[in-house]
């Protein structure tokens, strides 16, 4: 019988923590399955910081650097110029990249570092709570915005993506998610052309992957997925912002 379906080489053989729905796990097997495809497990340094994100090394099966909260973009960057011939990656939430983390990432793509970063938008600071991030959208209720996030309060949605894509030294920057199969087969083609464009050094690449939190966002799995696609698209468009090649 001819095997079709097995865990990627690059995925751990542990069980995944995560809550019920959440996009983590999904977002690792995508990874892991690229690392594989690319033949670059031997060559590849993964750069995880705080957050639920930070727990990717219990799973992928590559070197890791651990990065305080909100710096995986400038460890990232140490680590690909004193090590050039590796491929390496930030696996970054976005109450890590697109708060405490924004000024890196938006350097790091100004100058055209050959890095990437594995973006995973889930609209809240899932690990601390479900409290209001800078990716939370209008009248998105969360701990701290029992009400609904307001834009005379608390501002708009942060666009992080559409940011970096005027920065000159950005060579492709994706949107995607994880909401549905076919999405979920988009994410995978956006996360290999992202470690494509390292390889080939062109410069700093990004994929946003738009991820459920159905805990934080007191919704079920369905429900949660749903939600994505109906209205966390509507603020973050799925599309190629960017691809200079």
């Amino acid at each position: 019988m001819k095997k079709v379906f097995s865990r990627p080489k690059s995925l751990k053989p542990a069980i995944f923590h995560y809550c019920p729905g959440c996009g983590h796990s999904i977002i690792h097997r995508l990874i892991a399955e690229v690392i594989d495809e690319l033949g670059i497990q031997h060559k590849t340094i993964c750069v995880p910081p705080a957050g639920c994100a930070v727990l990717a090394y219990n799973y992928l099966d590559v070197d890791m650097g651990e990065a305080p909260h909100g710096r995986a973009a400038a460890v990232a960057t140490g680590i690909k110029r004193i090590l050039p011939d590796r491929v390496v990656l930030t696996y970054q939430g976005d109450g890590d990249i697109a708060a405490i983390g924004t000024a890196e990432t938006i350097h790091a793509a100004n100058r055209g570092e050959r890095i990437t970063c594995i973006f995973v938008n889930n609209a809240v600071y899932g690990m601390t709570g479900g409290q209001m991030a800078p990716t939370t959208t209008l009248g998105q209720i969360t701990t701290t915005t029992p009400g609904g996030r307001l834009a005379s309060r608390d501002g708009m949605p942060l666009n992080l993506s559409e940011m970096l894509g005027i920065c000159d030294g950005a060579a492709y920057i994706e949107r995607t998610a994880v909401s549905t199969p076919k999405r979920i087969l988009a994410t995978k083609k956006a996360i290999k052309k992202a470690f494509q464009v390292q390889l080939d050094g062109l410069g700093f690449s990004l994929v946003e992957v738009l991820s459920p939190c159905p805990t934080n966002w007191k919704m079920s799995s369905n429900e949660a997925v749903r939600w994505v696609d109906e209205h966390m698209t509507k603020s973050f468009p799925l599309k190629v912002i960017k691809d200079v090649n």
